[in-house]
């Protein structure tokens, strides 16, 4: 097995975006020792509540499985969020219905419900009736109501819940690809908007390319090619501008592989999204478990949280990929399982530094959102 220092190295170049992160992760996890875990935190004053009723569906036994949430966005036809629109939920029982008012952040969300079929009325002083499709809510589904648009005419407006898929999908796109640690070093696969709808396949892939080409990421990966330079990584690379060039082409075949993998090809196999979504609320201990599991759990295109399939798989892959062009004494099945696993623990320590201190320094987060409602 390799050396732990070659194994960094190798983890290092399989994820140039997060290296920087990585050495912050330490960090992080000694202010979590050094923090006593408190209460949960309660709603904040601008989060909607859930309905009375909906509460009570939860309280009477059934578990945490098998109910639902439905929630979404009030906004207007300029695109800026409404407070204090009423949101109606009607169930197919005339005793079935619970009203909740959207936050000063436009949301809002109605949580243990059980599987049935809902309606929802959105009304504003003012402002036009919106009238939903029927929703099929299915046990431990979270359905993501596309954004609401109330107008200031008057009358009654019936709209399909599902919307336009397509160009909720591009908005995230272009949301994302505005996100910069600094306003230089891409952020793009975080999402502070918790209820943020998810991207189509073509989406995962514009965002992943967008990546591999961002002129930083070409930075980067050139900056560990002249770490490892330095540090003679892989001798049988050489030295020199040729020995440059190889470990140059290996970091960037690595940032492509891994890239592509994770983020794009795996997540629409099986229908996952590729970024990590911000909770920013509960305590020290809730948040850091979140972060650090989000690594292998993520949260599917439908709303549910599952195993991360993409992530685990496209780490794995591309460290077996690596194998076509490392030097002959650095590849084997050792390789791909130490990288492998190496590489998840790697994102799992970037999430933590995601959740706890990006979010602040990440230029172009949209204002009216703030994490876990």
């Amino acid at each position: 097995m390799l050396e732990i220092a070659r194994a960094f190295k190798f983890l290092s170049v399989a994820r140039p975006s997060l290296l920087a992160l990585c050495v912050l992760a330490g960090l992080t996890a000694h202010a979590q020792d050094s923090l006593k875990s408190t209460a949960d935190d309660s709603a904040p004053p601008s989060a909607p509540q859930p309905a009375q009723a909906a509460g009570q569906a939860g309280s009477t036994g059934r578990s945490q499985i098998s109910t639902g949430i439905i929630s979404g966005t009030v906004i207007d036809t300029t695109g800026d969020v409404l407070q204090g629109a009423q949101v109606r939920l009607a169930g197919p029982l005339s005793v079935d219905v619970w009203t909740v008012v959207s936050g000063n952040d436009g949301q809002f969300a109605f949580t243990g419900l059980p599987p049935s079929t809902y309606k929802i009325t959105v009304t504003g002083s003012g402002m036009s009736t919106f009238i939903s499709d029927q929703i099929q809510l299915h046990a431990g589904e979270v359905w993501i109501v596309p954004p609401v648009t109330l107008t200031v005419s008057g009358g009654s407006t019936s709209v399909t819940v599902t919307g336009s898929k397509e160009e909720l999908a591009e908005q995230q796109v272009h949301i994302a690809v505005q996100q910069r640690i600094g306003g230089v070093i891409p952020n793009f696969y975080s999402s502070y908007e918790w209820n943020a709808p998810p991207m189509q396949t073509k989406q995962k892939f514009q965002l992943s390319v967008r990546s591999i080409i961002d002129p930083v990421s070409f930075l980067i990966v050139a900056g560990i090619a002249g770490a490892e330079q330095y540090h003679n990584v892989f001798p049988e690379y050489g030295g020199g501008i040729e020995g440059y060039g190889k470990r140059y082409g290996a970091a960037l075949a690595n940032h492509v592989s891994a890239t592509l993998l994770c983020r794009a090809v795996y997540p629409s196999i099986f229908h996952q999204d590729p970024r990590y979504f911000y909770k920013g609320k509960g305590t020290i201990r809730s948040r850091a478990f979140y972060a650090i599991s989000a690594a292998v759990m993520t949260r599917a295109d439908d709303g549910r949280w599952k195993p991360n399939y993409s992530n685990v798989l496209g780490n794995f892959s591309a460290a077996a990929i690596s194998n076509l062009y490392y030097p002959e004494a650095d590849r084997g099945a050792s390789l791909v399982l130490f990288n492998g696993l190496a590489n998840t623990g790697a994102d799992a320590a970037a999430n933590l530094i995601r959740e706890f201190f990006l979010k602040g320094i990440t230029t172009h987060v949209p204002k009216v959102v703030n994490g876990q409602p």
